[in-house]
């Protein structure tokens, strides 16, 4: 109850709660609305915060020659090292499939990585995932993932935070605010996915736009990072300056 009273104090106080579903995203409102995570749009928090310094205290999560400290899971989409890159690319008829650190404890931290689409698709990164396994003894990975959609549906919402396997949509990018976030993304070139975890507080920037900002109410501590390669016909993208800087 102590809990849940002083988030509601926090975002009764908090200044920039003011969402307005954007009209040009009436017909995505109404395909999500009821999802279970779904936030009502008042009490989305504006991302209000510039893009973290990405120049210091990183440490590389891939060598750029080899997918050592990687494992796929959930699915059988493929996933190599090449030219100092992560390429996925999809396999049709196979689940969602991730590529996931081995290390599973990553707290709070900022996070970047760049993308480039070389068959459009839907990807992302997972981030303080889990893994568990359904009543079939199929792997499900889950938790909150930052979204990397690609341009096909033309929705813009790269940056939002999708509740993979565990309800929908954290934190969904259909307010007015979201505009020019829902245009930072870029074709035919890379674009980066920025994340920065400080206790239960999510917050994304594309290309250096603010994205979400989101609170997690303590669901999602720590986990691991997964790079998605989402199911479908087709699909290939390549991920690079794969980064971490952890809190202390």
């Amino acid at each position: 109850f102590l809990a849940q009273r002083a988030k509601d104090l926090m975002r009764a106080n908090h200044p920039f709660v003011v969402g307005e579903i954007d009209s040009e995203q009436s017909d995505w409102f109404k395909k999500y609305k009821k999802q279970e995570n779904v936030p009502k749009a008042a009490e989305q928090l504006l991302n209000q915060r510039p893009e973290p310094n990405l120049t210091e205290g990183f440490r590389e999560l891939f060598d750029g020659k080899t997918l050592s400290g990687w494992t796929p899971r959930g699915g059988d989409c493929e996933f190599i090292a090449e030219d100092d890159c992560i390429v996925g690319t999809c396999v049709p008829g196979s689940p969602s499939t991730y590529l996931c650190t081995y290390e599973d404890d990553f707290k709070d931290f900022v996070f970047t990585c760049e993308f480039y689409w070389e068959v459009d698709m839907n990807t992302g990164v997972m981030f303080r995932a889990r893994v568990r396994s359904d009543k079939k003894g199929s792997e499900v990975v889950y938790g909150p993932q930052g979204e990397m959609e690609g341009f096909r549906t033309g929705r813009g919402w790269s940056g939002g935070i999708y509740g993979q396997s565990c309800g929908g949509y954290f934190y969904p990018l259909w307010l007015k605010q979201h505009s020019e976030v829902r245009a930072a993304l870029k074709p035919d070139q890379w674009n980066r996915l920025t994340i920065q975890t400080e206790g239960d507080h999510v917050r994304s920037w594309v290309n250096g736009i603010p994205a979400a900002y989101w609170i997690d109410d303590g669901a999602y501590p720590e986990g691991f990072f997964g790079l998605q390669v989402h199911k479908g016909s087709q699909g290939k993208v390549r991920f690079r300056n794969i980064r971490v800087r952890e809190s202390e």
